[in-house]
């Protein structure tokens, strides 16, 4: 048991602190929500009508998208981007896709390399883009269920004030909707672009995401 929670260690504590969110945002959102409803003379609802309601939905799922195109965009552009100093870039001779050789493809592939980078083909370039392909995909689903609940609960607030309910696509159009991506995008943009920056000038040590404490400031892409 003890080697388990040394090796997954990071994905057994953010799994725990992201559930313990997860359920600490229910239980807020929930009197929140029956907050607003006794303002507007409306019956409160239950914590499970609440978990499954559009506002909640709403609310989590306009997060998710944003920290999913986050790490979209950074897996993207650090492929040819890059940041001198910084050990969130690659090295500064090393901007683009690298040979198959450095990237231990086909037949520079080894024995423990995974069989999908052996094999060569569509099999191979699949699993050399997998990661991007993944969090593409994990992005534009949330984002579109986003749209989704964000619609039902904006229409509920349309109701509310006796006005007209919108279509799907004209949700998209609302202010609403982009209100609430955009929010999120520009605060996922500065936190990246923050540590990309802050990390040539500043350092933790024993941290993966750091230079070495002694590293000079111009050293580019190596992590202690």
């Amino acid at each position: 048991m003890k080697r388990v929670l040394r090796d997954n260690g990071l994905g057994l504590f953010f799994g725990a602190i992201f559930l313990a969110a997860l359920i600490g945002q229910a239980l807020v959102g929930h009197s929140d929500f029956n907050h607003l409803q006794a303002q507007h003379h409306d019956d409160a609802i239950s914590l499970g009508r609440y978990v499954l309601s559009s506002d909640f939905g709403a609310d989590v799922l306009e997060n998710w998208q944003s920290e999913y195109l986050q790490f979209t965009l950074f897996i993207l552009a650090t492929v040819w981007l890059l940041q001198r100093g910084s050990p969130e870039s690659k090295e500064l001779d090393k901007a683009g896709r690298e040979s198959d050789e450095d990237q231990k493809v086909g037949e520079h592939a080894d024995a423990a390399s995974p069989r999908w980078a052996r094999l060569g083909g569509w099999r191979t370039a699949i699993y050399a883009n997998s990661l991007l392909i993944v969090m593409t995909a994990i992005w534009l689903a949330s984002w579109g269920v986003q749209s989704v609940t964000g619609r039902v609960a904006y229409n509920a607030e349309q109701f509310d004030h006796q006005e007209a309910a919108v279509s799907w696509l004209g949700y998209l159009g609302t202010s609403d909707f982009w209100n609430r991506t955009l929010q999120n995008w520009q605060s996922e943009f500065l936190a990246v672009g923050s540590m990309a920056v802050l990390s040539i000038y500043l350092r933790q040590r024993g941290s993966p995401e750091s230079k070495p404490v002694g590293a000079p400031h111009d050293v580019t892409g190596v992590e202690g």
